[in-house]
């Protein structure tokens, strides 16, 4: 009864996003009031029901339902409660539930935190919303329903979740994924409902922008949590593989990047209206082509959900209708837009637009590296494969650009700079960030490296161009305390990004030419040695879990003679899949990390044994949280919560 109420409850929800897409719009075409004024109410029955049919769902996880064909396929009884539940979107009919209950819950979110929006506006945003809701839970009803029942027969006990989803990862990942990818909707619609009314001032920017930043947020944090969990639970100490659909996430958000930069000129300046437009319809036509890929069956990745071409071909449509769709009412209605300002070759705004340049390029690098193996094999001419030699010579390099034209735009002022100001401010970081760049690899490493010089000086040169700029806020002030409480929340989450960018790339860098790896075969009594630590087997013992029984290693580390730690790395067996997993131990640090794995068994009670030392890896996910940090914390500023009357429209918005 309980999956039959859901799927009622999904049809409902169905009904409520048809009605949605039609009556508002029709309210603002029509300027009819209280066509309008049924948006809100309409979103909120739409979120009502998504959240009853996302309850059943994971009712039936948590009852053991498996008569639920998806319940039967992706879980167990054995299955430990948390990852019962957070099997529900462990499966591709229920990561797309999922995505469709946050897309209702931004649409929600939407009208309950939009008072200040004038009611047309906020009828078209909803409407857009609605559309894109009745296209999700259409392709959810037509072609992938969670509540398909196994009748009159079904099986006793389910085939359970996949091993490499059974881990804490797959609670918090998918969620915050989910969040950016859907809340980039947000930004398109605004986008659309600024193209439908022609209202393209500078105030839908204003509107749009807390929006962006959120869902920004979210996806950078996601993606942060997704190098984590593939760094502890894959087994191979790497952070990023560069597969597809880690891509696929890629490319959003740095044209989500790009859009929320965008977005603060046109707020404050009044120009880059077309271009922010357009940047919109990007950064969630992007997150469309990652949910094509993720559901298509066109590749193959540890990441992939479906391999169903009645689905692909679903989502295709989806993807053309809405770039199709999006891009020809630009067509019409872009040549309209007109800056409100000018500004110089060298100011702030063309620092910016040359950023935003920078970023739209790394997409389309990582784009054409992703699709351009699709392309050869759908052509017939053969398989090829694109991996990190394409990536890292395109993509490292313009990051560089991107991070130097970074420091100049930080320090440069609005419509104009003089060059000797720039020069003047910029003359004290560049010294520091080379003299840091040429002495660190002496410091840490044994000698001069070209890479650490690059990247240290590059992340210095984010650093102190941003203290730089923030020393300037206290020149003509006589009260720190008080400027302080002055500065704006953008300004501190602007702060707190771009030194979560430099944090970052300290990590990268760092991990990438001083890590240390070695695979020994160790008997019980073997020891070992590898970047001054010394690693002694002491060998295996069973031990049961939950759901499976694992080989489990002792291993005591110790650095010149002194007790570190003793590390128990696991090699496990699942009852129901019956795969083995690797499942890593790590000795976590600020500065490093010792990172144990155990290979196969061999003979007289030998295994195979993999040590990494990682020298800064926690610096790669400290500065995606900082940069999610940031982008939340723009959204706490004054301006946003401003109450403009519906009456006072755009003039006073």
């Amino acid at each position: 009864m309980i999956p039959e109420l859901g799927e009622y409850a999904l049809i409902l929800a169905l009904g409520f996003s048809v009605i949605l897409a039609i009556v508002p719009l029709y309210g603002a075409a029509s300027l009819k009031t209280i066509w309008m004024e049924y948006a809100k109410p309409l979103a909120k029955a739409q979120f009502f029901f998504m959240a009853i049919s996302f309850a059943c769902l994971a009712y039936a996880f948590g009852q053991d339902d498996f008569s639920v064909q998806y319940v039967a396929n992706h879980s167990n009884s054995q299955l430990p409660m948390q990852f019962k539940l957070s099997a529900v979107w462990g499966g591709h009919e229920g990561s797309l539930l999922l995505w469709a209950l946050i897309l209702s819950g931004w649409t929600l979110a939407v009208s309950l935190f939009s008072r200040g929006l004038p009611l047309d506006m906020l009828a078209r945003v909803l409407g857009v919303m609605g559309i894109i809701a009745t296209g999700f839970i259409s392709f959810l009803l037509w072609t992938s329903s969670p509540f398909l029942r196994y009748l009159p027969r079904y099986p006793r006990d389910g085939a359970d979740l996949n091993p490499l989803l059974q881990d804490f990862g797959l609670i918090v990942h998918p969620p915050l994924l989910y969040m950016g990818y859907v809340g980039f909707s947000v930004a398109f619609a605004f986008a659309i409902a600024a193209l439908l009314s022609g209202r393209l001032d500078a105030a839908w920017a204003r509107w749009s922008r807390p929006w962006t930043n959120v869902a920004w947020a979210f996806l950078g944090g996601g993606i942060t949590l997704g190098s984590w969990w593939a760094y502890y639970e894959l087994g191979w100490g790497g952070w990023w593989f560069w597969d597809p659909v880690e891509n696929a996430s890629l490319m959003p958000w740095l044209v989500g990047t790009a859009l929320m930069h965008s977005l603060a000129v046109t707020e404050k300046r009044g120009v880059f209206k077309s271009w922010t437009l357009l940047l919109a319809i990007f950064a969630f036509s992007l997150s469309l082509l990652g949910t094509f890929l993720v559901r298509s069956g066109v590749l193959t990745s540890v990441h992939a959900f479906a391999s169903d071409p009645e689905r692909g071909f679903f989502i295709l449509v989806l993807l053309v209708l809405t770039i199709g769709g999006s891009l020809t009412l630009y067509a019409f209605k872009a040549p309209n837009v007109k800056s409100e300002s000018s500004f110089g070759w060298f100011s702030r705004e063309m620092l910016l637009l040359i950023n935003n340049v920078f970023l739209m390029v790394m997409a389309v690098t990582v784009l054409l590296g992703t699709l351009y193996p699709l392309l050869i094999d759908a052509l017939g001419s053969g398989k090829i494969s694109v991996g990190p030699p394409y990536f890292n010579a395109l993509f490292v390099p313009i990051m560089g650009l991107l991070v130097v034209s970074l420091g100049f735009s930080t320090v440069a002022r609005w419509r104009n700079t003089s060059l000797e100001s720039v020069k003047q401010q910029l003359m004290l970081p560049g010294i520091i960030s080379l003299a840091s760049g040429l002495i660190f690899p002496f410091l840490y490493g044994d000698g001069f490296n070209v890479r650490v010089f690059i990247g240290i000086s590059l992340s210095m040169w984010i650093i102190t161009t941003v203290f730089r700029e923030f020393k300037g806020k206290f020149r003509s002030t006589t009260s720190i305390t008080e400027k302080l409480k002055q500065l704006s929340p953008s300004y501190y989450g602007m702060m707190l990004a771009h030194i979560g960018v430099a944090v970052t790339a300290i990590g990268i860098t760092l991990v990438s030419v001083y890590s240390e790896e070695r695979d020994m075969r160790m008997a019980p009594g073997d020891t070992m040695e590898l970047a001054d630590y010394q690693f002694k087997f002491l060998g295996t013992k069973s031990v049961k879990g939950a759901n499976f029984v694992a080989d489990q290693g002792t291993i005591e580390i110790s650095l010149d003679g002194e007790s570190v730690v003793t590390l128990y790395p696991q090699k496990r067996r699942y009852n129901v899949k019956k795969s083995m997993m690797t499942e890593a131990s790590i000795d976590p640090g600020l500065f490093r990390d010792l990172y144990l794995a155990l290979g196969e068994p061999l003979a007289d009670g030998a295994w195979a044994v993999r040590v990494h030392y990682k020298p800064y890896v926690r610096w790669l996910w400290l500065g995606g949280l900082l940069m999610a940090l940031g982008g939340i914390v723009t959204v706490f500023d004054r301006r946003y919560r401003k109450n403009d009357t519906q009456k006072q429209g755009v003039a006073n918005a």
